[in-house]
């Protein structure tokens, strides 16, 4: 029987038992597809991610994330996550790591306390921010649990939007974020409803609380019925503000998982590149769990 070391860190905190738990396996070599979606759902965390070669020697490792139905191209804590244990293990270039994954390369920096001591990271999504199609402000209110007006469209319709991973952001009122409960029939609806979600229905709400961003995000249909912190939606939100406005940018402090008794802080940047609208997310990281997985 084969064992294969793991870690589990939480990710955009600085205090244990806060923030998004993510099991990371720094060495991955031997798994099969098959047995690494079958340790994710086993662990039961929004994502567990695997370590593996680079494909391109240039590059830090190819990292695999998977959630507990399927693999995804990109996410924000698993990245910030994976790069917190890999620094650890002094496998970072001059404070920089670069993974492969599916959305394409993401450019990781390093961040260290006074003492050296790796505290977290920051990343780069790996794609300029796309729009998918807008939803109907009533349907995105069903599958929160929310009245049509409990829902805000002055800014912008609620849309699909991505920096490498999907998602559907909408802004609510700060009260409507704290009673949102996702209702699972109403997202299978609106999944069936809308063929451009391309079968998956992942809801980001945000709302701004003085120059903050408060946030929820709901993928039942993933396994995940909440997340306490999800950097793959708060870097398009950030990107989608910023390209309401004539600035060259912007940053804001996100607040998610205080619902969940897992409170987190995200600090997302958006700015005008060449190609698009770019964007990068920042936290921290406390180590939690040591162990060895038997397959």
């Amino acid at each position: 029987m084969a064992t294969y070391a793991f870690v589990t860190v939480d990710v955009f905190t600085t205090q244990r038992f806060g923030g998004n738990p993510l099991a990371v396996f720094p060495d991955a070599q031997g798994l099969s597809d098959a047995q690494m979606q079958a340790l994710a759902s086993e662990f039961n965390l929004s994502e567990t991610t695997f370590v593996l070669p680079p494909n391109d020697p240039a590059n830090t490792a190819r990292v695999r994330i998977f959630n507990r139905t399927h693999e995804m191209p990109f996410a924000g804590h698993p990245n910030v996550g994976t790069a917190f244990v890999l620094a650890q293990q002094h496998q970072d270039k001059g404070d920089v790591l670069r993974f492969e994954e599916i959305a394409g390369l993401v450019e990781i920096k390093v961040a260290r306390d006074a003492a050296g001591a790796v505290t977290g990271a920051t990343i780069a999504a790996p794609q300029p921010l796309a729009l998918g199609p807008c939803l109907p402000a009533d349907a995105i209110a069903a599958c929160a649990g929310l009245e049509t007006a409990d829902v805000i469209i002055a800014a912008h319709r609620p849309v699909q939007a991505s920096v490498g991973n999907t998602f559907v952001i909408a802004e609510v009122s700060t009260t409507a974020l704290a009673r949102a409960l996702p209702d699972i029939g109403q997202f299978r609806h609106v999944r069936a409803a809308w063929p451009a979600l391309d079968g998956r229905l992942s809801l980001y709400l945000y709302a701004h609380d003085g120059a903050r961003i408060r946030a929820r995000m709901f993928a039942p249909l993933a396994g995940t019925h909440e997340d306490p912190a999800t950097g793959s939606a708060a870097t398009p939100l950030v990107a989608l503000l910023l390209s309401l406005t004539s600035k060259a940018d912007v940053a804001y402090d996100i607040i998610q998982g205080v619902e969940m008794g897992r409170p987190s802080l995200l600090r997302a940047t958006a700015w005008r590149s060449d190609d698009g609208l770019r964007a990068s997310v920042s936290g921290s990281c406390v180590p939690v769990l040591r162990g060895e997985a038997c397959v």
